[in-house]
């Protein structure tokens, strides 16, 4: 029995809608399931391009800071040289305050004499020498005549040692200088410089540390002194 027209015509209906349902839903999936990987890429070359541009920032924030920790080493560098500079420009105007005062020592005769005294005992201390050849100032001959007595006997005393002194009275110490002597023995191969610039030139270089230390406190830094 034949099927008739209508029915097939229905048929073949049913079928095209069932094909064009099925290709509907296909697009459908296919057009999300684009539209969901093209954001998931999207997303990522978003968050690729954030992380390029937060490491540039980051990059360029870490070089900004690290020229600001370059610039502030610099500028406590230049402040502490600075501050040495003018420690030392002040330690140097002691000194030649230190040193003018000296000069004019000489001019307290008996201070003076004392002192010449105690200088030429301590040079023979040094030497332990039976002869000693002791040259001055050509002014200062006198004085140091005088006391040569008085500086013999404390060296005895003090070293139980016999010694012969002689001042020169042809060469003699610069008359610029404060003041002091220059004790020699063996032909000048043993020689003690006592004047007064030397001597306080030895107290200057135990003392500095001290000195600095009064002025401007203990420095935390230093490990070693003198």
């Amino acid at each position: 029995m034949a099927i008739p027209d209508a029915e097939v015509e229905r048929q073949i209906q049913q079928m095209i809608q069932f094909i064009d349902h099925e290709a509907e839903e296909k697009e459908t999936e296919i057009l999300a399931k684009a539209d969901e990987e093209f954001n998931i890429e999207k997303g990522r070359l978003v968050e690729q391009e954030k992380q390029k541009i937060r490491a540039f920032y980051e990059k360029k924030e870490k070089n900004a800071e690290l020229q600001k920790k370059i610039q502030l080493s610099n500028q406590q560098n230049q402040a502490r040289l600075k501050l040495l500079k003018q420690r030392e420009d002040h330690l140097d105007n002691v000194m030649v305050e230190a040193t003018n005062k000296l000069r004019v020592i000489s001019n307290d005769t008996a201070k003076y004499e004392m002192m010449l005294q105690g200088l030429i005992t301590q040079g023979l201390c040094q030497l332990l020498e039976p002869k000693v050849l002791i040259k001055c100032r050509q002014n200062d001959i006198k004085l140091v005549n005088k006391v040569l007595a008085k500086s013999k006997e404390q060296y005895v005393a003090l070293s139980k040692l016999d010694v012969e002194m002689k001042v020169d009275d042809r060469d003699f110490l610069p008359q610029d200088i404060a003041g002091g002597v220059e004790l020699s023995s063996r032909q000048g191969k043993l020689k003690v410089v006592n004047t007064l610039e030397v001597r306080l030139e030895q107290i200057v270089n135990q003392k500095v540390p001290e000195v600095r230390s009064k002025l401007y406190g203990h420095n935390p830094n230093r490990r070693f002194f003198d």
